[in-house]
This record gives C-alpha cells, sequence and structure tokens, in this order.
C-alpha cells in the first residue's frame, strides 16, 4: 500500500488510540478546541501523505461551519461553509456514516477551480444520542484511491472528532449562558451595552438610534393569568421582534418587559418607520392558554451621540421617552429631547390639526415627471402628498408623514394617495393628456392589512384603469420583510397586474438572494448615491451595482434626485433606465403637467444641444 508502506495496521491502530488519548487529555487541561482541532487534522494528515484534513460542524438546521482546516485552500473552505444538507441528507449520514465522501466530494467539485485536490475520504460524527454533530473529511491530492486505508483512518478519528464538537458546544453554552437572557434567548442587558460600547468607540463615529420597547399587556396578564402565561407572552414577543430583525438589528432584553432594538447608522425617519414596523408585530394575537391577547408596544427613541456620549445616558434617554409614550397612549412611540419634551407641543398641534386635514381638503398631490434616460420621454409621474393649513401655513412632508405614521392616520393618507392619482390619470386623459404611469407611496401599516391587494383592484376597476399604469412604491425596508403579509401582498399586488417599486435602495440592509426573490418591477437609487459622482467613488460604484443588478434581475432601475447635467450623462452612460429629479422638473400640481409636457420638448432639445 502506497499510503502505508512499510506500516502496519496494528501500528496505526495504536497511533489511533494514543492520538484519541491525546485529544482527551488536551480538552481537560484547558487548551483551545481550536488547537486540538488543529492537532487531530494534523496528526491525520500525517498519517496519510498527501492530505488535507478537516473538521465540519453540522447544525441542528443542517449548516456547515469549519472548525479546522488550515490547510484548505480558499475556494474549498467557502464552499463548505456555505453548504447547508438536507434533511435527507443528514438522515442518509446519520445511517450510513462513510456516505459522507461521496456527498462531501459532489458537493464541493468545482471544475474551474484547480485546488490539487482529487479525491476525498470522509465519516460523519455523531453523538451519544446518535445525531449528526459534524463530518470529518480527509481530501487528497492523489489522483486515485489505491487503497481504503485512509478511510480506516478517517473512521478512527470520528470518535476523537465527537469529543471536540461536544466540547466546543458545552463551551459554547456557558458563554451563551453568561450573555443572553435565559427566557427568550436574546442578548442580555450586560452584553447589549457591551456590544453598544464597541459601536460608539468605532473610528467611523457612525450613530445609532435605540428602540426601548415595552410590552404594554404584560403586567395585567402576569396578574390575571399568571406568570408562566406572562413568560409565554414574552417568548413571543421576543421570537416576533428577532425574527423580524433577522441579524440586521442588535436586539437584547432589558430586563422585565423591555426590549431593546439598536439601528445602525439611523436618521429620525429611518428610526420612525422601524418603529412602526416592529409595532405592526404585535397586531398578530397571540394564543395565551386558550386566549388571543393583542400587546401593544410603547416604544421610546433615542440617539447616539445626539442624547448621550456614554451608553447608559443613551438608553436611559430611550427609557425616559418610552414611559412618556404609554403615560401618552399605549401603542403609541415617542423621541427623546433634551428634557425629554423637546418638540412634543409642535407634535402635538401638527397630529391634532393632521386628523382633519384630509376632511377639509388641506391635503393636496403634486407630481414629479419621471424620464426615459435612453429616449427622453416621459415614462410616468410620482404622487407626493403635500399640505397648506389655513393658520400652520405649509408643512413640510419631512414635518407631517413620520407624526402621520406615529398616530396611524398615514393609512387613510396612503389610500385617499391611491384614490386621487389614479382619478387624476382619467382627468387628464379627458383633456387629451396622456400620463403613462404614476406611482403611489404606500407604508409599513398598509402592508400589515390583507385588505391592500383588493383595495387597489377595486380602485382601478371604478376608474377603468390598466393594472400596468399603476406602481406601489414601498421602502426597501418593507419590502425586505419576510413576514408572511408582506410577503402576500406583494405577491397579490404583482399578480393584478400593478408595479411594484422599492424605494431608497441601497440605504437599508438589501438582501441579494430576497431581492431576487421579490416579485419587483423597479427598484429607486437614492440620491445620496448621485450627489457627488465626481469626488466620491463609493457613490458612484454602489450606484453602478445597484444598475447592474437591476439588469441582471430583469428591474428597470429609476434614480431620483437628479438635478445636474453630469448626473444625467453619467447615469446613461451607466445605463440607468429611469431619471427623476429637478434637472428636469420640481413635482408639479396636477394643472401644471399639461403646461409641461408641451414645453418639455423644447426644454430637453436645448439641454442636449
Amino acid at each position: 500500500m502506497a499510503f502505508v508502506k512499510g506500516v502496519t495496521e496494528e501500528v496505526h491502530r495504536r497511533t489511533l488510540m494514543e492520538i484519541q488519548s491525546q485529544v482527551l487529555a488536551s480538552l481537560t487541561d484547558h487548551t483551545t478546541t481550536q488547537d486540538v482541532a488543529d492537532m487531530l487534522c494534523a496528526k491525520a494528515e500525517q498519517l496519510v501523505p498527501n492530505s488535507i484534513a478537516t473538521l465540519l460542524q453540522v447544525s441542528i438546521h443542517g449548516d456547515l461551519s469549519i472548525l479546522s482546516g488550515k490547510c484548505l485552500p480558499v475556494g474549498k473552505a467557502s464552499k463548505l461553509n456555505a453548504l447547508t444538507l438536507t434533511p435527507s441528507e443528514i438522515e442518509d449520514l446519520r445511517n450510513t456514516p462513510h456516505h459522507a465522501s461521496a456527498l462531501i466530494w459532489s458537493l464541493t467539485q468545482d471544475h474551474e477551480q484547480n485546488t490539487d485536490l482529487h479525491t476525498c475520504w470522509a465519516s460523519a460524527v455523531c453523538n451519544a444520542s446518535g445525531d449528526l454533530i459534524g463530518i470529518f473529511v480527509l481530501f487528497s491530492r492523489n489522483k486515485e484511491k489505491i487503497t481504503d486505508w485512509p478511510q480506516k483512518i478517517v473512521s478512527g478519528c470520528v470518535p476523537s472528532c465527537a469529543s471536540i464538537i461536544e466540547h466546543e458546544k458545552t463551551r459554547n453554552k456557558i458563554n451563551q449562558f453568561h450573555k443572553v437572557d435565559s427566557l427568550t434567548g436574546l442578548f442580555n442587558r450586560t452584553t447589549l451595552t457591551s456590544r453598544l460600547k464597541q459601536m460608539a468607540t468605532q473610528e467611523e463615529h457612525i450613530p445609532f438610534a435605540v428602540l426601548v420597547l415595552d410590552i404594554d399587556l404584560l403586567q395585567d396578564v402576569n396578574n390575571v393569568m399568571g406568570y408562566h402565561c406572562g413568560d409565554t407572552l414574552l417568548q413571543t414577543t421576543a421570537h416576533r421582534i428577532a425574527s423580524y430583525c433577522r441579524g440586521q438589528y442588535i436586539v437584547a432584553r432589558l430586563g422585565g418587559d423591555d426590549f431593546v432594538v439598536v439601528l445602525p447608522d439611523a436618521d429620525r425617519k429611518k428610526a420612525c418607520k422601524l418603529a412602526h414596523e416592529l409595532s405592526c408585530l404585535t397586531r398578530k394575537p397571540i394564543e395565551v392558554q386558550g386566549r388571543d391577547l393583542v400587546a401593544s408596544l410603547s416604544i421610546g427613541i433615542s440617539f447616539y451621540p445626539t442624547n448621550g456620549t456614554e451608553i447608559e445616558e443613551v438608553l436611559g434617554a430611550a427609557e425616559i421617552a418610552m414611559r412618556q409614550a404609554k403615560k401618552q397612549a399605549r401603542g403609541s412611540f415617542r423621541f427623546f429631547g433634551k428634557s425629554g419634551n423637546s418638540n412634543v407641543r409642535e407634535r402635538l398641534i401638527i397630529g391634532s390639526a393632521l386628523r382633519d386635514a384630509l376632511q377639509k381638503m388641506q391635503l393636496f398631490l403634486v407630481y414629479q415627471p419621471q424620464i426615459c434616460a435612453l429616449t427622453g420621454t416621459l415614462y410616468g409621474v410620482e404622487a407626493l402628498s403635500r399640505w397648506q393649513h389655513p393658520t400652520l401655513g405649509f408643512i413640510p412632508p419631512s414635518s407631517f408623514i413620520p407624526i402621520a405614521e406615529e398616530t396611524g392616520q398615514i393609512e387613510a393618507i396612503g389610500l385617499w394617495s391611491l384614490e386621487k392619482s389614479c382619478q387624476q390619470l382619467i382627468e387628464w386623459e379627458q383633456n387629451n393628456v396622456y400620463v403613462p404611469v404614476v406611482s403611489v407611496n404606500m407604508s409599513a401599516v398598509h402592508f400589515c392589512s390583507i385588505e391592500l391587494p383588493e383595495r387597489i383592484s377595486a380602485t382601478l376597476k371604478k376608474y377603468n384603469l390598466k393594472p400596468h399604469r399603476l406602481t406601489i412604491e414601498v421602502t426597501e425596508s418593507v419590502a425586505m420583510r419576510q413576514d408572511p403579509e408582506t410577503a402576500a401582498n406583494l405577491t397579490a399586488i404583482r399578480n393584478i397586474g400593478v408595479g411594484l417599486s422599492m424605494d431608497d435602495f441601497g440605504t437599508g440592509f438589501s438582501s441579494l438572494s430576497r431581492l431576487a426573490q421579490l416579485p419587483l418591477t423597479e427598484i429607486k437609487i437614492d440620491r445620496s448615491f448621485i450627489e457627488d459622482f465626481e469626488n466620491n467613488v463609493s457613490s458612484l460604484v454602489v450606484a453602478e451595482a445597484a444598475i447592474n443588478i437591476g439588469k441582471r434581475l430583469g428591474i428597470k432601475v429609476v434614480t431620483e434626485g437628479v438635478e445636474r447635467e453630469d448626473q444625467v450623462k453619467k447615469l446613461q452612460e451607466l445605463g440607468c433606465d429611469i431619471l427623476q429629479g429637478y434637472f428636469y422638473s420640481k413635482p408639479l400640481p396636477p394643472q401644471d403637467i399639461p403646461v409641461w409636457l408641451n414645453t418639455f420638448p423644447a426644454r430637453r432639445a436645448c439641454h442636449h444641444a
């Protein structure tokens, strides 16, 4: 045998026993699990010349991760770390461990990469209960399997592998116990504080928002139904928050009925949206002992470093704001000011006036043209809400939209915008003015309602409009949500034939795999990425990447905030489909659209001369 020339099987068996003894001794003398795993792999590589050993952990969900594999080529390591076994594959390995050889080889083969690895031997690693916990693999640089001895080496190392993986799991559990809340599995206050301090000391000095969430109903549940029911409510709420955030934000339990969500690189608008989206999570009843409980969240929001440069100060500010929100109206949220009351009077005045704004016809729509970058013709318009109050004067959207979201009035405003926009298309047509498409913004609240697709369909029928003439704009954060209601609404709206546009693309946490699954017809690049093309290479790269993503997915790309001719030319070069911004027109009242259309060709000729 070429691999074991001059060495008997008996010697190898003794060697394997010695390795197992060394592994057990090392695990009890405080040697790190990583070092022990590396030692095992090195010993196996010595026994099988021209081989590379690796020890893989397998999670309960079938995800593979490399515990040791120093000599693995980068490409092979990346493939292994990205693998997830199917339930049938897991079951097969539990019953027939040596099937791991063929499975690992088939899953990691890459004909495009020359790694000099030509075959492999592998075995599943199971614990005492028979659960699959790992896989031990030997890759060989030899082109032929001229002996089965390496497979025996692999199988002989399996008990040591099991000891190493079980030790690693125990160590992780101990570490986790000190880091997480035992009831919910979320970070505890100590871990939260540590993470926030790390964020605060980063050189980039990126600001972040802290949202403290309080379950309004918990104390009543504890008093009436018992603490075990309160625990169920806590656990379910924690699971919903964590599932929604999905690793994008830090989520922790402060204690009692309070949770914390940390939103990095956030402004008031983003924090406001997240607060509403988290509030929507509690609209679905939670079944506790046969009763359906609807537990609202009172939320306080503070910002680092605006509301403090010390972490406890920022957390305290959010807690104060939460208590004030709870006192004012359960299920609401509030931003913290210098005294905890900053801008409260102004917000109350605007919120009160907003309740009557629709009925008194103080709200109106303006329309900003969108232009085909290639042809220079009108693609459509975006409908934007405006408010003119008789005594308060013109109130900008940045002031009243967040309050409308906070008070729940955004739902009525959004549906009114939908109705008025469709009506306006017909009125233009009656005056021989053809606007191909109108885009209407919908908020997170709308996508919590299963009635939204039906409402859109009914509005189209009312005005006898073809579905393709309407596009619904949704923010990136809403589109990326993975709750069933949002996914069902997006699919149902697209099935009607209505367009779907993701607004502010690139400002949040888009997952490309998730993006590919969404039934989008458009993505809108945020204006921040085109403001300084010449001096900001990063923004240019992001814009170009977004445009290329759109092309690959067959999605039109709209860029908003276009104000200069150099931006137009660059976006045309990059292949952007639609351009929108003050370079072409400010948002116009409906009666000015026909005038603009009549003069636009002349202005366009002037710009391109």
